[in-house]
């Protein structure tokens, strides 16, 4: 996400980082290049013209002028005048009521119903609530079997009536999860190819009927700027709490998101990063600003490893590692863990300075991992345990075991040694 507009402002961050001072004479040309990057975003033109000038206003100021290092300070202008833009404080989903009651909202294809799941399987991961399902699209075709389908992956309750009223249905769904004592209820309304009077007026029914602790619109990222009419059209009727932009990983632009707190003052709660449903991640401004401008994004690498993996188990390993009896077995774990943080080149993006090593370009084929996986699970636990004693007739039982060859037994029977001699060396380097 971003990567088109991340790249290009880098490169004027980078100019910048090289002025020794910072004045009328280079800062036209300094802002020129960031107005361009912005409307090549697709960013509306009048916050881009507000930006600008704040920007500018702000670099000829007193503060950089007595700054040691100018183009420092103007990154910092420029981080936070992004941060603003993107909302300033995170805001976080409504969670304090019991139960607490969220009404989703959407255009037909973008991504609502799949967003519900995703948004259940959050809560219920890292704030431990007890949420259920409720289907009020009664008219798209397939739509209840489709949220159906979804609850029963995530082993979640979805409340129908089948092609029933709307608003009755929402109403006998909220009472059913109150008697069955679910804390986080999730009501899925019917979508429309473009808002018209009657998707709103039954909306304005449910919520009347309701009355929903969090309203949240779902909407696609890559519409561009057409998504702020449909946000403003939603919020002309219904008190919208926040936004989920749907399709982030396929939107290499970002300018919805630039543009849609400062045009509508409603802020972006979530952002959809993957197709699977633990692909949700909580909106938080600075972060996106600093993966703007290439600083990267270390907390979200934190919280994502400390959500997905089994802490005990990594810091087992870590132990085997340091005491050097870390074995073939103790790769496949550590290989399954690794799996569950998704593709890998998505968290390199996010270490600082990522596109200057060249980690921004890096293409992780997952089939070389699934490989790997293989040839160690057509292993006997002694061979995992005691690689050594894996000569050549085991060699090639084990690449009949998996579909390999014998070269692919050989290389990654190479490379797990070169890693245990790197490890021995790092030995006492790092205690646990």
């Amino acid at each position: 996400m971003f990567e088109g507009l991340s790249e290009r402002l880098q490169k004027v961050v980078s100019n910048i980082k090289s002025k020794g001072v910072i004045n009328e004479d280079n800062i036209s040309d300094i802002v020129r290049e960031i107005r361009l990057c912005l409307l090549e975003a697709d960013v509306n033109v009048k916050i881009v013209r507000e930006f600008i000038d704040s920007v500018k206003e702000k670099a000829l100021g007193e503060e950089v002028r007595k700054s040691i290092k100018p183009g420092d300070m103007f990154v910092k202008i420029l981080k936070d005048e992004l941060v603003s833009l993107l909302g300033g404080d995170a805001a976080p989903l409504e969670l304090n009521h019991k139960p607490t009651i969220v009404l989703v909202v959407g255009l037909q294809g973008g991504g609502k119903t799949t967003t519900i799941g995703k948004i259940g399987n959050m809560v219920r991961k890292k704030h431990n609530k007890k949420p259920m399902f409720i289907a009020c699209d009664v008219y798209r075709p397939a739509a209840i079997d489709q949220l159906k389908s979804i609850g029963k992956q995530l082993n979640i309750e979805v409340y129908d009536e089948g092609k029933g009223n709307p608003v009755e249905i929402a109403k006998n769904g909220i009472e059913y999860a109150k008697s069955k004592g679910y804390d986080y209820i999730l009501v899925d309304t019917a979508g429309r190819l473009q808002i018209d009077e009657a998707l709103m007026e039954e909306l304005v029914s449910i919520e009347s009927e309701i009355k929903p602790n969090e309203e949240l619109l779902v909407i696609d990222a890559m519409m561009g700027q057409d998504a702020i009419n449909v946000i403003t059209g939603f919020n002309d009727k219904l008190k919208l709490t926040g936004c989920v932009l749907t399709k982030m990983d396929g939107d290499t632009k970002g300018g919805v998101a630039l543009s849609l707190r400062h045009l509508t003052n409603i802020p972006i709660k979530l952002i959809g990063d993957s197709e699977k449903l633990d692909g949700l991640s909580e909106f938080y401004p600075e972060r996106i600003a600093n993966r703007i401008l290439g600083m990267g994004d270390l907390l979200s690498i934190i919280e994502r490893t400390e959500s997905e993996l089994d802490q005990d188990e990594m810091m087992s390993t870590a132990k085997k590692m340091q005491k050097g009896k870390f074995d073939l077995d103790d790769f496949l774990k550590t290989t399954k863990q690794i799996k569950k943080l998704g593709p890998l080149e998505n968290l390199l993006k996010l270490i600082p300075g990522a596109s200057k090593m060249g980690l921004n370009n890096v293409q992780i084929d997952p089939k070389v991992m699934a490989r790997t996986e293989a040839i160690v699970q057509s292993m006997t636990m002694e061979e995992r345990r005691n690689p050594d004693i894996i000569k050549a007739s085991r060699k090639v039982r084990i690449a009949k075991g998996c579909g390999q060859k014998v070269e692919d037994v050989n290389r990654l029977l190479k490379q797990f040694d070169q890693m245990k001699q790197m490890m021995k060396q790092m030995n006492g380097k790092f205690k646990f």
